[in-house]
Formats: C-alpha cells, sequence, structure tokens
C-alpha cells in the first residue's frame, strides 16, 4: 500500500468522513476511564484529522502514520492551527521507544491493513507495551459481513470538478480478505487531468478472533460497539463498523 499520491487528495476525498464522531466516541470510552486521559497515541492518524480534534480539547497528542507524505499534511495543518501535536513516521508492527500512555486509538480501519495474523498480534503486544497498567487501546475495523456483502465484487465511482475515482473491491482468497483497486484523475493547474492508481490490500476476521488475540496479549475487553454507538452491541459481527474498547491488564 502506498499513500504518496493519495496523500494530496486525501482529505477532499474523505472531507464527508465522520470524523468527529471517532472524536466524540474516543471521549465518551475516555470518560468510562477510571483514571484521567490525558496522554493519547493516534496510530495510523493519516493527516491527522482526529488527532487535532482531540488536541483541540487539551489531551497531549502523538500522531503516528507509516506515510511521510500524510505526515506532511498533518504538520501543515498543526502549524496552520497553533497546535502541538507530536508527528512520527512510524510503522505500527515496529513501535518502540515510548514511555507509558495513557491511551492508544486507532480509526478509520488502520487495523485492517494489518493482513498478517501474526502482524496483528505484534501490533496488539506494541500496544500494550506503549500503554500504563489500566492504559485504554481503541480501535475499530470492518466487520466480516460488511466485507463478505456489502464490497467484496462491487465498483464505486465518484465525480467532481477537479477530481475523479473508481473503486473496485476485489475478493482475496479467503474470507474476510479484500483488494481495493482505486483509479484516480486528478486537476493539475493547467485544467488537465493526471491519473494515478492506487491498491490497498486489507483483512478483517470475526469478533471472537480479534477477542482472542487481545486477551492473550494482555488486555481485557471493556466492550464491544458497533457504527459509532457508544451501547455495547448484543451481534458485533453484525454491525458495520465495528469498536473495540479493551484495557491493558498485564505487561506483554
Amino acid at each position: 500500500m502506498s499513500y504518496a499520491k493519495m496523500a494530496q487528495v486525501y482529505d477532499l476525498l474523505m472531507e464527508d468522513a465522520p470524523y468527529e464522531q471517532w472524536k466524540q466516541f474516543a471521549e465518551a470510552m475516555f470518560a468510562k476511564q477510571g483514571s484521567p486521559v490525558e496522554s493519547v497515541v493516534d496510530l495510523g492518524c493519516g493527516t491527522g484529522q482526529i488527532t487535532r480534534r482531540l488536541a483541540r480539547e487539551g489531551y497531549r497528542m502523538i500522531g503516528i502514520d507509516n506515510s511521510g507524505e500524510m505526515l506532511t499534511q498533518a504538520q501543515a495543518e498543526t502549524s496552520a492551527e497553533g497546535l502541538r501535536i507530536d508527528w512520527l513516521q512510524m510503522d505500527v508492527r515496529d513501535l518502540q521507544g515510548f514511555s507509558p500512555k495513557d491511551a492508544a486509538i486507532s480509526f478509520c480501519d488502520v487495523i485492517n491493513y494489518i493482513t498478517d495474523t501474526e502482524d496483528l498480534k505484534k501490533v496488539f503486544r506494541n500496544v500494550n507495551h506503549l500503554l500504563k497498567k489500566g492504559g485504554l487501546f481503541l480501535f475499530d475495523v470492518h466487520s466480516m459481513d460488511h466485507f463478505e456483502r456489502d464490497l467484496k465484487g462491487q465498483t464505486f465511482a465518484e465525480i467532481y470538478d477537479d477530481i475523479s475515482y473508481v473503486w473496485m473491491c476485489e475478493p482475496g482468497e479467503a474470507p474476510g480478505d479484500l483488494y481495493h483497486d482505486l483509479t484516480f484523475f486528478v486537476q493539475d493547474e493547467k485544467q488537465k487531468y493526471e491519473r494515478f492508481d492506487e491498491r490497498h490490500h486489507q483483512r478483517t476476521h470475526y469478533v471472537d478472533l480479534y477477542k482472542k488475540f487481545l486477551e492473550a496479549e494482555g488486555f481485557q475487553i471493556e466492550g464491544i460497539y458497533g457504527d459509532f454507538s457508544t451501547a455495547i452491541s448484543p451481534c458485533p459481527d453484525e454491525e458495520e463498523r465495528v469498536f473495540f474498547s479493551c484495557k491493558k491488564i498485564e505487561e506483554k
């Protein structure tokens, strides 16, 4: 996966994304903690839309992403607002060098990009290491049902004045495996359109497997939610987007 060119148009394409709902969900989960949440790491922060929203509320934020281009965009916006956020280019599979933090978040299906199960376990272990005991880990994933029912084999397209795209969703070999083939046409300064292509690979699992991996890496599941609701979901595998709230209970 490469965000090199996509970083230039990411915020335009994500203009209607529910960033405020992610921020509100995080704060609702923070409020349920027995101790104050002050320091937060945003894993896979992209251009920092959620990171900056939480920073405005007074949280000490660190934004981590594997794309330098995304972080350049994030830093520019942060400077314009006068916010103080640490931006770090780092792969979530190789997190290291952090003092214990109160919470970590990873939203907008970042975890679905961890397509190897051993890597997924490693990411959960890394998050365990960066949190203090009792620290909170919040993340979301697309559900298996959503991938299989709503996305696989589908094609989506949008046409705007200065950008258009075609998005095709191809099934992988196993359930929960999905390839996103995206073709963009972006208008340049000369009113001509430049084409570029992106291929993204995502994978999801049933909720019970995520629970198994999290518990093996020292987390206690505090709640599993669906589609931004703060009421625990009775059937999370039937939701479109599944949210996990996990507390570190032991060092791994």
